[in-house]
């Protein structure tokens, strides 16, 4: 391997422009990060609305066709959990799992706009009473979806 010389000195980066290339990766890492946890928290956000909106979609189809023949009446919390396909399920596929702490297991809750009953051991609440399916997280603003 030949070395380039001039004048009988090797060439090479000298310090100054090692120490400007630092300060723009500096520059450009410290607007590349924050922004990178501001996407993190939205597809978090965005993948919790898409489960909310199928499953809140499904429940308010099992309520029409319910009153359609007969009585009408929100699905079951096994009608809900039950993914068999028959005359009695809710949900073709299961649910997705909650992105805020992983869990796809629903239980039974009453809900309470004030405040939204949570806790940890599921990824999910559901008040067939009511109808009301809601995320079990104790994230800010995820639970008024």
């Amino acid at each position: 391997m030949v070395i380039a010389r001039r004048n009988g000195v090797a060439r090479a980066f000298t310090l100054i422009e090692l120490i400007a290339v630092i300060v723009v990766l500096a520059i450009l890492s410290g607007i590349a990060i924050p922004k990178y946890f501001d996407y993190a928290a939205q597809a978090k956000a965005s993948s919790c609305k898409g489960t909310l909106g199928g499953v809140r979609s499904a429940v308010a189809s099992f309520y029409s066709k319910s009153s359609l023949n007969g009585t009408a009446a929100y699905p079951t919390l096994a009608n809900l959990t039950d993914f068999s396909n028959s005359a009695n399920s809710v949900m073709q596929e299961p649910i997705a799992a909650n992105p805020y702490n992983n869990l796809t297991s629903v239980q039974a809750a009453t809900w309470n706009q004030a405040a939204p009953p949570v806790s940890g051991n599921f990824g999910w609440n559901y008040d067939a009473a009511a109808g009301k399916f809601w995320a079990n997280s104790n994230t800010a603003g995820e639970n008024a979806w």
